[in-house]
């Protein structure tokens, strides 16, 4: 009798297996062929899912965004306030700080690997940004499109600063503050 594979399933399970590899070596680095070889598949195997390196690339940034979402609505789950969303988030970035500063660095060396026209023509890429600016919105329950915009650049600021290993950044401090700075803010806007 043939063996039923869940295709959706075992590309999400070769999904899961691939952000380590790309870690390692960079996605400039990395090929096909050594992305098959860690995962214990064959070439073909792979190519069966990922017609190429960038394809596989885009798919598994859908899947970390997706990933990334889910694991913060868990952490906010019960909490009111904004200064409460804002601790948490920068308790949960401290928590995942290694992850998160591996991701950014991926996503930089992928940039490098296409031209300036190329990064407009990435579905993939403007999902994962409107996928968590709209979990900003979400989470924070902030409705004004710039304001969670500067909310997602600030965030992406933090970890790119301590991707530099900037040991004078830090991130609870940070959340602190843009909770006081926001909620006076909002506070402003709503008088």
């Amino acid at each position: 009798m043939p063996k039923i594979v869940d295709h959706d399933q075992y590309r999400k399970e070769l999904l899961s297996k691939c952000f380590d590899l790309f870690a390692e070596k960079g996605y400039g680095s990395i090929t096909m062929r050594q992305i098959a070889d860690g995962l214990g598949v064959s070439t073909g195997t792979l190519y069966h899912y990922f017609p190429s390196k960038q394809a596989l690339f885009e798919q598994l940034m859908e899947e970390i965004c997706q990933e990334d979402v889910s694991m913060a609505m868990a952490e906010l789950s019960g909490t009111q306030t904004l200064q409460e969303r804002l601790e948490i988030i920068g308790k949960f970035l401290v928590k995942k700080e290694d992850y998160f500063i591996k991701w950014t660095y991926l996503l930089v060396d992928f940039c490098q690997h296409q031209n300036a026209k190329g990064m407009q023509n990435i579905g993939a890429f403007n999902r994962i940004n409107e996928r968590y600016q709209q979990a900003i919105y979400d989470v924070l329950c902030i409705r004004d499109p710039a304001l969670a915009a500067f909310i997602y650049l600030f965030i992406d600021g933090l970890i790119f600063e301590r991707l530099l290993n900037n040991e004078m950044v830090s991130i609870p401090e940070q959340c602190a503050l843009l909770s006081k700075m926001l909620t006076a803010y909002l506070e402003k806007e709503n008088s």
